[in-house]
């Protein structure tokens, strides 16, 4: 027999109905906006595969931190275009670099927003790999060394956190040793802990000038058919000292964001990648689908995954949109 006495529906006849009793809720603190930092003055370069998005020099770059955090934007992380590369990156270590310039502009501008500093090589080497790179082979534990480098270089010019991408073996681990001998203990870690070798990234490496010379990442960026790997790279970068965790891409990986927000205490992040975030965009200027309703729906399954923060180059965009309701 029908059981009548159950009526979902009964609590959707309304929007405010709705409201009451909806269980994932969006918020602007949810949000970090990635930011692509380049040298020069003045400069505002669009990208073509992302639309919206630019390369922006220091003083564009802390302009637009500024917007964000006046939309309400509480975080961005940064990453860096230089004006050389050399086959160790040292462009990502440097005292002033890319990235540390526009630290220390944005710090000294809006001093209450989250500086996050994307800590890999791939941006500054001359091969567009994420270390050192010998016969054609990317070595693990020498390019440990340059990655905590960058890690020191970036703390010491402001930034609030590191977020080492590179998926080298132990780089947590080493990162965290050498901010603790350098005095910044208090300086946390957001690991990408699970990042798979993902077609999802093709827009980044336009906007990062950060393709590969030669071959791809596949040999330590992760497999994407793996989830207990996965979970173990969650284990092993938790273990050496991460605060944050963080899965990349996210809407095609919500099943290992869930895994790991039931394994985990920690704060968890996923980053709405820039093939996703494209995708929408080609989408919605072809008139197919509502923008703002699908960017809001994304971002929702992220978070009800399990996320605690979403880096997403809609950050803006949701937090005006959320005001809007």
């Amino acid at each position: 027999m029908l059981d009548l006495l159950h009526r979902p529906r009964r609590l959707r006849r309304t929007e405010n109905l709705r409201a009451l009793v909806r269980e994932t809720r969006l918020a602007p603190e949810d949000f970090i906006l990635p930011l692509f930092a380049c040298a020069g003055e003045n400069v505002r370069r669009e990208i073509l595969s992302m639309p919206g998005v630019h390369n922006l020099s220091v003083d564009q770059v802390t302009d637009e931190a500024a917007r964000a955090y006046d939309a309400g934007v509480k975080g961005v992380i940064l990453f860096g275009l230089p004006e050389t590369k050399d086959e160790f990156g040292s462009g990502a270590y440097q005292e002033n670099g890319i990235v540390q310039q526009a630290v220390r502009a944005i710090r000294s501008a809006v001093p209450d927003l989250v500086v996050i500093a994307d800590t890999c090589l791939c941006e500054y080497t001359s091969h567009g790999h994420c270390g050192v790179v010998r016969e054609g082979e990317l070595l693990n534990d020498p390019s440990l060394e340059l990655l905590a480098r960058t890690a020191v270089s970036q703390a010491e010019a402001g930034a609030h956190v590191v977020a080492p991408s590179a998926m080298m073996d132990g780089q947590v681990f080493a990162i965290r040793e050498a901010l603790d001998e350098a005095g910044f203990e208090h300086i946390p870690i957001l690991a990408y802990a699970v990042k798979y070798a993902s077609a999802f990234y093709g827009p980044f490496r336009e906007a990062a000038d950060s393709a590969p010379a030669f071959g791809d990442r596949r040999a330590y960026q992760m497999d994407a058919a793996n989830v207990r790997e996965a979970m173990h790279e969650a284990e092993l970068d938790y273990a050496e000292g991460a605060d944050v965790l963080m899965v990349k891409p996210a809407t095609v990986c919500l099943d290992v964001l869930r895994m790991l927000r039931d394994q985990f205490d920690v704060p968890l992040a996923a980053y709405h990648v820039s093939g996703e975030y494209a995708m929408i965009k080609a989408a919605a200027q072809q008139g197919w689908i509502d923008e703002q309703r699908v960017m809001l729906e994304t971002l929702t399954s992220i978070k009800r995954a399990g996320a605690d923060m979403i880096l997403t180059y809609y950050a803006r965009e949701a937090v005006r949109a959320l005001a809007q309701k």
